[in-house]
């Protein structure tokens, strides 16, 4: 839910952390994304970056420039301004992925983790099992019937955590415990209400799904997604799952490895979220 006010804490000498709120939910994630905006319309000069996050924002600002007590009246006075009410619309840029479900990767990474943890479930039974999910099919039907948002980047680069928009493709889970040591690039996991995708060989904790062929972050941008930005996705865009065969998979490696790959990304569109909510309400569902 949404705080009455903003809650600020310092994040060290250079950073302020906002939080608007405690859940983790679309309503409050596009409230982040609103204030993100308005904040950057306002061009307040000692600002040097805004990273939004699920709940709240991070902003890295100059403090030769202005003290910490003045950046966080001149917040509040902007989101005052905007009010709390989700309404509105933000430009989202929809980007269509393959994914290959119950690949070999990840199902070698499953068992590696299960070696030491034996009494660890394999991750999608265990998916299909807390969600209600009659088999694997089933599984990745509903994972792939839904258009995903990107609420947040982190944790690692690129990384994203995307929300379904479909409230009847919500899969939830808990994390690994311990985590994983390794993770394969790509990997589709799920972790609490959140889904991600892995961008490189990592240590995780989501429960794995499947694994995306079509890379999400380029430290050489040799690809021509990534010519403007090290990173595939902006926080605001929007994700769709396209199920492929493990022959389309291995044919999209190959196009990346000789950096012939090209993306599908229909780029701004207008996102209304009176829209959305109208939807999701219709499904009976709250946003």
């Amino acid at each position: 839910m949404l705080y009455e006010t903003l809650h600020f804490s310092p994040g060290g000498d250079r950073a302020v952390e906002v939080e608007l709120g405690d859940g983790m939910n679309f309503t409050l994630n596009f409230t982040v994304h609103r204030l993100v905006a308005a904040i950057r319309e306002a061009r307040l000069p000692a600002i040097e970056d805004i990273i939004p996050e699920l709940a709240s924002l991070q902003i890295n600002y100059d403090p030769d420039r202005i003290s910490y007590e003045d950046l966080i009246r001149e917040i509040a006075a902007i989101y005052e301004r905007i009010g709390s009410d989700v309404s509105g619309s933000l430009p989202s840029r929809l980007l269509t992925l393959p994914i290959h479900y119950f690949d070999e990767e990840t199902t070698a990474c499953i068992e590696d983790y299960r070696k030491i943890y034996p009494e660890k479930q394999i991750d999608p039974d265990l998916l299909c099992e807390l969600n209600g999910v009659e088999d694997r099919a089933a599984l990745a039907r509903r994972h792939s019937g839904t258009e995903y948002w990107v609420a947040a980047l982190g944790f690692w680069p690129g990384l994203c955590s995307l929300l379904p928009l479909r409230p009847g493709s919500r899969i939830t889970a808990p994390k690994y415990n311990p985590p994983r040591t390794w993770t394969p690039k790509g990997a589709v996991g799920i972790g609490g209400a959140l889904c991600c995708i892995y961008p490189d060989r990592t240590p995780g904790g989501y429960q794995l799904i499947g694994r995306c062929p079509a890379p999400i972050y380029d430290g050489l941008q040799r690809l021509p997604a990534f010519r403007n930005s090290l990173a595939l996705l902006r926080a605001g865009d929007r994700v769709r799952f396209r199920p492929v065969s493990a022959e389309e998979c291995a044919w999209i490696d190959a196009e990346v490895a000789a950096d012939r790959y090209e993306h599908d990304v229909v780029e701004y569109q207008v996102f209304s979220v009176d829209q959305y909510l109208d939807w999701a309400k219709a499904q009976g569902e709250k946003a």
